[in-house]
């Protein structure tokens, strides 16, 4: 399956939390490929710094603006019809779930609707960038889109797992309803260059502990997996499904499963870091279990990661060793 690019020169696209890690390198390759894109960000979580390098592109604007608010009616970039709308605008951390509960459920539900909204009024393709936390803590193994999910509804993630199944559900509402076209992804655990290093996921956090020599805090026994993605394998996935006219869910990512543990020892190594690995109190809903069943993607999109986690990993830690000094 080859998925022919359909959003190139000519194109407008919206591109909302434009400034975060994701969604920035989105922007890059969007821009390169000859669209006009505009960037909304309220820099809760994202920073100018991950799109500094574009601002002399005369196709990129950025605005500062809360998409939860609704889109700024004056501003003149806002005003143009777009031809598709990524709504990947949402603090997306584990300390961003106690710190910013009430901006995550927001993002989620009522920036949704608005932004789908305005993907009816201007006929756009409107993509949702779900999370594999919509699988919760999953009794499935690897994780099907089929699988509904094990979640609990009031734990401290809740804000962010089920603000994720409300946007997927409105999503499909507008689907059905107003025969929207949509695409719905689900990503896995996404790492690389413009993360930010205080941001509470294990990889960025592994990463400045090992180049300062300090202990390196895995939690629980690190016996719990994941499945690592280099950003620009990601990438690849949400554009081939953008591209493509599959509405979803499909998962993205890739099968590079590892134990917490293995992450850290992997991450001391590729660093030259003399930091041992230490151990500290498990968060609460963590999932013990977490592989993405690829063969939806490859299917109907033809998707295929290409960075190994050793490859990947070196270039975030060259990445963290030139940002940290």
């Amino acid at each position: 399956m080859k998925v022919a690019p359909r959003f190139g020169a000519g194109h407008r696209v919206l591109v909302t939390g434009g400034a975060g890690f994701v969604p920035s390198h989105l922007v890059d390759v969007l821009l390169d490929r000859g669209c006009t894109v505009v960037a909304v960000d309220n820099f809760v979580t994202g920073s100018k710094e991950n799109v500094a390098h574009l601002a002399e592109r005369p196709t990129f604007t950025l605005v500062d603006a809360d998409v939860s608010d609704g889109l700024p009616t004056h501003h003149p970039a806002l005003a143009e019809r777009f031809d598709a709308i990524l709504h990947m605008a949402s603090p997306a951390s584990p300390t961003d779930f106690t710190s910013l509960p009430i901006e995550i459920l927001r993002v989620g539900s009522v920036a949704t609707l608005h932004l789908l909204d305005r993907a009816v009024a201007d006929g756009a393709r409107f993509l949702l960038a779900s999370t594999s936390e919509a699988y919760g803590d999953p009794k499935e193994h690897p994780q099907r889109e089929t699988y509904w999910g094990n979640v609990n509804p009031i734990g401290v993630r809740s804000v962010y797992d089920e603000a994720k199944r409300f946007a997927e559900a409105a999503t499909m509402a507008y689907h059905r309803f107003h025969g929207l076209d949509v695409g719905i992804v689900r990503i896995f655990n996404t790492y690389g260059p413009r993360m930010r290093p205080d941001d509470g996921r294990a990889i960025p956090t592994f990463i400045a502990q090992a180049l300062r020599d300090e202990p390196i805090t895995v939690h629980g026994t690190g016996a719990q997996t994941r499945s690592i993605c280099y950003v620009d394998d990601l990438v690849r996935g949400i554009l081939l499904l953008l591209d493509s006219t599959e509405t979803g869910p499909i998962n993205c990512g890739t099968e590079h499963e590892m134990s917490m543990r293995q992450l850290a020892e992997l991450i001391v190594a590729l660093s030259g870091s003399s930091s041992e690995v230490t151990y500290v109190t498990r968060a609460a809903d963590d999932p013990e279990m977490r592989r993405p069943d690829l063969s939806l993607a490859r299917e109907v999109l033809g998707y295929e990661p290409q960075v190994s986690p050793e490859d990947g990993l070196r270039r975030t830690i060259d990445h963290f060793r030139k940002r940290l000094g």
